[in-house]
């Protein structure tokens, strides 16, 4: 009952906020349009009877890349709001544990996200009434999509951990997150001895084959290791606060 408490407290705290639903919007609209012109070309340039399967992969990696800049914007407050309200001393003194008040953040910012993402499912939607195909690619899309969420949400909820500002924990998540989805793609600037070790944690390199429809467990591991370790630090954040505390 009190991690219940907790979770629709968090859900009331971001749908009472505009920005939510200003996120939404602008998703909304970016994702439209994407699925206009992306359709629009592949029908010009035209692919065969495989149109449907390069319009998935050719999408929703595009919706993916609105995704991750969105994320910073609804992670920013999750911990560095509470803080600068004061309202932080309040929480971790109610008789509630850390992981409980961590889990109820986390899946509070992948509900938000899954009411946003999930407004996309209309597009297959649309293109099964005019002509049916096999979805069994949307599923490995969404796999990938939800996994790579669940990691970069985490990254952002402890960044938000860290600080009291919300535009710096803002501006530190989109870095991270930039960072991990674009790590490999200069592989020139990237030594020899490095490109392995690079290429395994590059998040764009593990969503990929998602998008084509392939699930393979090592990615599926990696981004349940990303969520679980980011878990980790921001646990380990939060109980900075007592040796703080104590100096």
């Amino acid at each position: 009952m009190r991690f219940l408490a907790l979770f629709l407290k968090e859900l009331r705290t971001f749908f009472a906020s505009p920005l939510v639903y200003i996120v939404s919007a602008v998703f909304l609209a970016l994702s439209g349009w994407y699925f206009y012109t992306d359709l629009d070309a592949l029908i010009t340039f035209g692919f065969g009877e495989s149109i449907v399967d390069h319009l998935w992969q050719r999408l929703y990696n595009d919706i993916v890349r609105i995704l991750i800049t969105v994320v910073p914007l609804i992670t920013m407050r999750v911990y560095a709001e509470e803080k600068s309200l004061g309202t932080i001393e309040l929480l971790y003194t109610a008789p509630v544990r850390d992981i409980e008040i961590l889990l109820s953040k986390y899946l509070a910012c992948m509900t938000v996200f899954a009411m946003i993402a999930g407004s996309t499912a209309l597009y297959p939607y649309l293109i099964y009434r005019v002509s049916p195909f096999d979805y069994s690619q949307l599923w490995s899309v969404y796999l990938g999509g939800f996994l790579l969420l669940s990691a970069m949400v985490m990254v952002g909820i402890f960044i938000s951990s860290l600080t009291e500002a919300q535009l710096i924990a803002a501006m530190f998540t989109y870095g991270a997150i930039l960072l991990l989805w674009n790590l490999n793609w200069n592989e020139a600037a990237i030594p020899d001895s490095w490109g392995g070790i690079v290429a395994q944690l590059c998040a764009f390199d593990h969503f990929e084959p998602f998008a084509r429809g392939v699930v393979d467990m090592r990615h599926v591991a990696y981004f349940v290791s990303l969520s679980v370790f980011m878990g980790y630090l921001t646990m380990r954040s939060m109980e900075s606060r007592e040796w703080r505390g104590r100096r």
